[in-house]
Formats: C-alpha cells, sequence, structure tokens
C-alpha cells in the first residue's frame, strides 16, 4: 500500500495530526499554520505548551518566509550540509506564536525526499516531533511507537514502517550575530 499524497494533504487542511517517516526519526505533525492542530499534538503527547516543536519545511526558499533573515554562512552550510541540522532561528515570522519561544524558532530543511516533496505539494510547513509521550524515550522505528500514540493520530504513513534502520535526532544549534555555530545537541 502506498500513502496518497492528495489525501495527506486534505487532512493536513482539515487540522488532522498525522505519524509520519521523517528525515530522523517518526514524527508527529500537523500544519505549522493551525494552531489548534498544533495543541492537539501537545495533547497526544501530553507535552507542557511552553515547549515549543520544530517545523519542517522543503527548502531554502520556504524557510525565508518563515524567517527575518539569515546569516550567509549559515545558509551556505544549508546547501552542501548533508545529515539533517535543525536550526533555532532569532527571529521567525508568518507562524502562529505556539511554535516560537522569544520570537525564535527552531526549523529544518528536510532531506528526507519522500516527505519534502509532500511538504512542496502542501505549501506549508509542517510540524514536527518525536512519535512519543513527553518523558518517553523517542522511537527508533515504526515498532516502537506506543500504541496510544498510534491509536490517537488521523493518519499513519505505510511508507518507512517495516525500515529495520533506527533512527535518531538531528542535530539542533543555533548561531550567533557572525553565524557561528553553537550546537545543543
Amino acid at each position: 500500500m502506498e500513502d496518497n499524497f492528495e489525501n495527506i494533504i486534505d487532512l493536513l487542511d482539515q487540522g488532522k495530526v498525522i505519524l509520519y517517516p521523517t528525515d530522523t526519526i517518526w514524527g508527529l505533525g500537523c500544519d505549522a499554520m493551525n494552531t489548534d492542530a498544533i495543541k492537539k499534538i501537545y495533547k497526544i503527547k501530553k507535552r507542557e505548551l511552553d515547549k515549543p516543536f520544530i517545523v519542517l519545511v522543503s527548502s531554502i526558499e520556504m524557510l525565508k518566509e518563515y524567517i527575518q533573515d539569515i546569516h550567509p554562512r549559515v545558509e551556505t552550510l544549508l546547501l552542501y550540509h548533508k545529515r539533517p541540522l535543525t536550526l533555532i532561528y532569532p527571529k521567525g515570522k508568518n507562524l502562529p506564536s505556539i511554535l516560537m519561544k522569544n520570537k525564535k524558532i527552531a526549523i529544518r530543511i528536510i532531506k528526507e525526499p519522500l516527505i519534502a516533496k509532500l511538504i512542496e505539494k502542501f505549501g506549508r510547513p509542517v510540524v514536527s516531533t518525536s512519535a512519543n509521550i513527553a518523558g518517553t524515550d523517542f522511537p527508533k522505528s515504526y515498532s516502537e511507537i506506543n500504541k496510544e500514540i498510534i491509536e490517537a493520530v488521523d493518519y499513519t504513513f505505510k511508507y518507512k514502517q517495516n525500515d529495520p534502520q533506527p533512527g535518531s535526532p538531528s542535530v539542533i544549534a543555533t548561531y550567533n550575530k557572525k553565524g557561528k555555530l553553537k550546537f545543543l545537541r
């Protein structure tokens, strides 16, 4: 069975929550512009509202729609960096405040081709957070996802459910005014 993009995009448009394979680990996602859908993910994860999620975009062009500016060194890094890298940008824009903390926003340009294509077709960023209950270990594969999570979402991707390759979270970094990175994870 394959995942139908038109169906998934309709669900995202309706504020539904999806369970999907990212370029790192399995994640819970929704339309990053839909505050009610974002709150559903907080409820599913049993996570405190003051801990923002990251956002996935499909390209540098899409990224630039949601941040004030990007340091040239950081943009060059993103063009050539092959591994998943989540950056915390100092000033987000055009996103709900629930996703930002002190105007900062964590965004990753997704490297997983199928999900990048989905986000590109959707035309908006997608929330991404590990598919686990807050305070528990993140699942390294689909088989490790808590049944409570699977039952709470509106759609589960079939793609990569049987992938035996364990995933791991992305590197998270921030940067200063000179474009120098500080790694947080």
